[in-house]
């Protein structure tokens, strides 16, 4: 809705004074919880969007505020100046075999709907790149360092990994990198290369802080490197090198803390990377999704604990028993054939109706993210049983799980 001068109906004005009051709260309840940072997938794609709801496990180790490491430097050592005329030096090299990614035809692309990264890995054109530069795309293209587009076809993808393998038809001789045969360690020298803020095939360089890094989201991949390059959206896809000029991660996202620090992310790979044989091979894995969202203002509070569930509850009526609650549907997905209930309001800023989800196949959940952690424990065809209190009732609803590609996030 466009904002106007003057007053405000008395419904619009309820809606606001609604909003602000769940905003003062969840101000309160976000700094009980210690401020979970901000998760931003580093791409301009407007349609490709983070699914809300979508989840495995990612292990033990994971937070609400920002992501985690089980190997990390507390202080990163700034780069020497030998280290940054080295890696200016490799940026001149590597360039040539990077990618800008964008979603439109070759021949008529003066306004792309997203733009990304990638980099190319072998003589016949594979390049790869971030699954969610390229998820749910129409039609995509390759621009080379001279300019030049070509098309691009999707050869292989995992979801829940954000990587994908393309072909594209560049011309034969065009430069492509090595993958690395080991991985980085914690304080190595880094170098990423990508279109970060609509710039064109720019470097990045920083060091190497953390190791099997967790976003603490189950839509975010996990076991992810973790630098302090100071990469933003449109550096997605785009390579991250060792110093010795070879691909050792792919560019996927960036964390924000509420005191505006940011770390960059990237996917691990390498020469003898088993998810990389199976891209080649063609293999296309969707995550399990569902079909529910959290919108905003609520997707602030996907992490509530019971206590503040409870607090919560106080102001929309939720009812004493916590769980995931959601606010819309995706149309024919999932949830809706299951015949889930999203949360309404009245105008008194109280449940009128609304599905708690409080165990998945058994297994109590808290809040939307154990909800997105335990969905993705299954896979795309899989039926799972959800425990629902539904107008004080508590009801068991069957829901057939289907792949993110088949429904529009």
């Amino acid at each position: 809705m466009n904002a106007t001068p003057g007053r405000l109906p008395r419904q619009h004005r309820q809606g606001r004074m609604f909003h602000l009051r769940l905003l003062l709260l969840s101000g309160t309840l976000l700094g009980g919880l210690g401020g979970p940072a901000g998760l931003v997938q580093a791409q301009t794609a407007p349609q490709a969007k983070v699914p809300p709801v979508q989840g495995t496990e990612l292990g033990q180790r994971r937070t609400q505020n920002g992501a985690v490491t089980d190997s990390q430097s507390n202080t990163a050592k700034p780069l020497t100046d030998m280290e940054r005329q080295m890696l200016k030096a490799l940026f001149t090299k590597v360039r040539p075999a990077t990618l800008r990614i964008e979603q439109c035809v070759p021949t008529n692309c003066v306004e792309p709907d997203g733009i990304g990264s990638a980099v190319l890995i072998s003589a016949d054109g594979l390049a790869l790149t971030a699954y969610h530069v390229v998820a749910r795309a129409r039609t995509l293209s390759a621009q080379t360092l001279d300019k030049k587009r070509y098309p691009v076809e999707v050869v292989g993808y995992s979801d829940q990994d954000d990587l994908a393998l393309l072909r594209v038809a560049v011309p034969r001789g065009t430069p492509f990198l090595p993958l690395a045969a080991s991985g980085p360690s914690v304080g190595d020298a880094l170098l990423a290369v990508g279109n970060g803020g609509g710039a064109f095939l720019l470097d990045k360089s920083g060091r190497l802080t953390g190791v099997n890094a967790d976003a603490g989201r189950a839509d975010f991949p996990p076991g992810t490197l973790q630098m302090n390059a100071p990469l933003v959206p449109g550096d997605s896809g785009g390579p991250v090198l060792n110093t010795r000029g070879e691909v050792t991660g792919v560019v996927s996202y960036i964390s924000l803390s509420r005191a505006g620090d940011s770390a960059s992310f990237a996917v691990p790979v390498t020469a003898s990377d088993t998810r990389l044989a199976e891209l080649r091979q063609g293999v296309k894995k969707d995550a399990p999704v569902i079909g529910i969202y959290l919108s905003q203002p609520f997707d602030a509070l996907f992490a509530l604990d019971a206590e503040n569930f409870k607090r919560l509850s106080g102001l929309l009526k939720l009812g004493d028993t916590p769980g995931a609650f959601f606010t819309s549907l995706s149309p024919g997905g999932p949830a809706e054939k299951a015949g889930l209930k999203p949360l309404v309001l009245n105008d008194q800023s109280q449940r009128v109706s609304g599905d708690i989800v409080t165990a998945v196949n058994g297994k109590r959940i808290l809040n939307f993210s154990e909800f997105q952690y335990a969905v993705r424990a299954y896979a795309p065809g899989d039926t799972i049983i959800l425990t629902v209190r539904r107008d004080e009732r508590t009801l068991q609803v069957k829901v057939t799980l289907t792949g993110s590609s088949e429904i529009g996030n």
